[in-house]
C-alpha cells in the first residue's frame, strides 16, 4: 500500500491475498511490533483485551508443518502425496504467521459474544496493519484452528480457541477482486427516506 494512499481509498480496494501467493520478505521484529500495537486498537468493550497473540516464524513454522502432517496422518493414514505436502508447508506459506488467540470467557458485565467479536476485530485490524506497512497478508482458520489435538504444539491453553492465523508476507502477483455483496441483498433500511 503506497503511503500517500487515504484510508477511504484504501477501504475501497481492501483484499486478502492468497497465503500461497505470500513470499519473503515478511516484517523484521521491530516492523511486527509495530504493526502489533495497531492491531490491538480496536473495540474492547470493558478494557479487557480479551485476545492474545502467537506469532510464529523461522524453523518452529518447519516444525509445526511436520506436527501438523503427523497428527492428520494418524486421523487419515492413507492421505495422498499432495495433501500431505498441503500439511508438511501449513505455516510456511508465508515468513510471519500469527496466531490470533480468544480469551473470551464468562464476565459479569462484559458478554462473551462481545469479547469473541473482538478477537475478530483484532483480525481485521491486523490484516489492515500489515498492509499499511507495506505487506500483504490473508486470514486463514482451516483445521488447525478447531482441533485440540494439535493446540499443545501451538501454544494454545485450555479454554481459548484459535480466531484465526494470520500470514503475513509480500506479494509480486497483482491484486484480483472478488465478487461482493449487492447492497440491495444484505441491507435493510429501517426508517428514513
Amino acid at each position: 500500500m503506497k503511503d500517500n494512499i487515504t484510508l477511504l481509498d484504501y477501504l475501497k480496494v481492501r483484499r486478502s491475498t492468497p497465503a500461497l501467493q505470500l513470499a519473503e520478505p515478511g516484517p523484521d521484529r521491530a516492523e511486527l511490533e509495530d504493526i502489533l500495537r495497531l492491531t490491538v486498537r480496536v473495540p474492547d468493550h470493558g478494557k479487557l483485551s480479551p485476545w492474545r497473540f502467537i506469532v510464529y516464524r523461522g524453523d518452529e513454522r518447519k516444525r509445526l508443518g511436520e506436527v501438523a502432517l503427523k497428527l492428520s496422518l494418524q486421523k487419515t493414514p492413507d492421505l495422498g502425496a499432495d495433501q500431505q505436502e498441503v500439511e508438511r508447508t501449513r505455516f510456511t506459506r508465508a515468513p510471519v504467521v500469527i496466531a490470533v488467540v480468544s480469551t473470551a470467557a464468562p464476565h459479569a458485565k462484559i458478554p462473551e459474544w462481545e469479547q469473541i467479536m473482538s478477537a475478530g476485530a483484532v483480525c481485521l485490524n491486523m490484516l489492515m496493519a500489515a498492509n499499511a506497512h507495506g505487506y500483504a497478508a490473508n486470514w486463514l482458520s482451516e483445521w488447525v484452528s478447531f482441533d485440540e489435538d494439535i493446540w499443545p504444539e501451538l501454544g494454545v491453553k485450555s479454554g481459548e480457541k484459535i480466531a484465526g492465523f494470520i500470514h503475513i508476507g509480500s506479494t509480486t502477483f497483482p491484486p484480483i477482486e472478488r465478487p461482493r455483496p449487492e447492497l440491495a441483498d444484505v441491507v435493510t433500511w429501517v426508517g428514513g427516506d
